[in-house]
């Protein structure tokens, strides 16, 4: 599979410029998801990609081969849209082999092609069926083996489960992650669910503003995020922040806010000595353990304001002065509204970011 790399791709229409100069390299077989907001680019990348959007600068390369002058159909690539895109008139099976008729491949060749990747999508019993007699998840199905029938050395998804309800998402990523163990190509996904991203992806790619703010694995995004945004953005719920200043005591670094004062761990605190000025510091909802016994400058006081429970697990909706705060627990834990609870930090849990800039410290 071809190695694929953009270099310095922007996009404008007319004044408005949606990309601005992004830099990304694709490796062989690699399942790489671009996430962001609504109107971040990363669609527009996606169909950039795939020739259905002209480049207003810069290059797309397979295998350094520049192919941005190349019309979609020589480009090798396949591309899973959000509606679908199937002909209602055709059963399934023609629907899938549509890209492989066109080409006049041998009838027993596509018949083959057909059974095949029907048989990785779960379609074997529904190729007589047509569109309107499927479900949404189903008709994805078809849409994904059509793409993949064509054999090509590119896969693009266009937020390809955005229009399913949240069960079938669920399963879906689910066929989708076996499926990629299957199929080695090239997987360019786009979505704005960082569930999916985080489930699905070798590499994520996060965007915003029409630019890459930062690249990697997923534990790596969400362990070390390079700024608020990508802390912000990668989990569910998302992570706590609340203002505070580095202060000195005893040779002990703290995050001093309004309502509290967190020891910084040592690994962070060699970084900080000389730092100055104030933070934001980040704390992840499953990061705040709740322990009554906790030192106060180890842990967070909380007066309880929301409870939701949802199972196993209840998503608390706290304050600490004039921050919001969400915490994770176990639904068992017992818990009034309106009462203040003493929640231990995980060290590993605190995030530090410039306040001026939003870098991660």
């Amino acid at each position: 599979m071809p190695k694929i790399r953009l270099e310095k791709l922007t996009k404008s229409y007319g004044t408005f410029k949606v990309l601005h100069g992004i830099n990304l390299e694709i490796e062989e077989n690699e399942f790489t998801v671009l996430v962001g907001p609504s109107g971040c680019g990363k669609s527009t990348t996606l169909r950039m990609i795939a020739g259905l959007e002209t480049v207003t600068s810069g290059e797309i390369y397979f295998d350094n081969n520049p192919i941005s002058h190349l019309e979609p159909k020589d480009r090798n690539l396949a591309m899973v849209f959000q509606d679908y895109a199937l002909y209602p008139h055709m059963d399934v099976a023609r629907n899938i082999s549509f890209a492989l008729r066109l080409q006049k491949l041998p009838k027993a060749e596509i018949e083959n092609k057909v059974k095949q990747v029907a048989e990785t999508v779960g379609l074997t019993n529904f190729l007589s069926r047509k569109p309107g007699a499927l479900s949404g998840g189903q008709r994805q199905r078809v849409a994904m083996a059509r793409a993949l029938a064509k054999d090509s050395e590119v896969f693009l998804f266009d937020e390809p489960l955005s229009n399913l309800d949240a069960k079938l998402r669920g399963q879906m990523r689910a066929e989708l992650a076996v499926m990629r163990q299957s199929v080695k190509k090239n997987m360019i996904y786009v979505t704005h669910d960082q569930i999916e991203a985080m489930t699905l992806a070798d590499r994520i790619v996060v965007m915003n503003d029409g630019h890459i703010q930062q690249q990697g694995t997923p534990e790596m995004l969400f362990k070390k995020p390079a700024n608020k945004f990508v802390a912000g953005f990668l989990g569910s719920p998302p992570m706590n922040f609340m203002d505070a200043r580095i202060v000195e005591e005893n040779d002990v670094l703290f995050a001093e806010g309004k309502e509290f004062k967190i020891a910084i761990p040592k690994k962070k605190a060699k970084s900080l000595k000389k730092y100055k000025g104030r933070v934001i510091i980040g704390i992840r909802p499953s990061d705040l353990i709740y322990d009554p016994k906790a030192t106060s400058d180890r842990a967070l006081d909380l007066r309880i304001v929301v409870s939701e429970y949802v199972g196993a697990q209840s998503v608390l909706m706290c304050a600490c002065g004039d921050s919001d705060i969400t915490v994770e627990l176990k639904s068992e834990t017992p818990i009034a509204l309106g009462e203040t609870l003493r929640f231990a930090v995980r060290s590993e849990g605190i995030h530090l970011f410039d306040s001026k800039t939003e870098l991660a410290l």
